[in-house]
């Protein structure tokens, strides 16, 4: 029983630290997927837009 109360603090930081880290990784990978899934919305609209907002070119008579 002495080993468990000698380990128990040591596990239970242990799986504490684990669940942060988790969390934190977790949360970067939402927020990759959501700047990746904004900026391919922002390519696709500037795609649809780009050719009305573009002057025409003048042409060299």
């Amino acid at each position: 029983m002495e080993y468990v109360a000698v380990l128990l603090p040591s596990i239970v930081v242990g799986l504490l630290f684990w669940f942060a880290m988790k969390s934190i990784f977790n949360a970067d990978k939402a927020e990759r997927q959501a700047e990746a899934q904004a900026q391919a919305q922002a390519e696709a609209e500037s795609r649809t837009a780009a050719p009305a907002d573009r002057p025409e070119p003048e042409s060299n008579r």
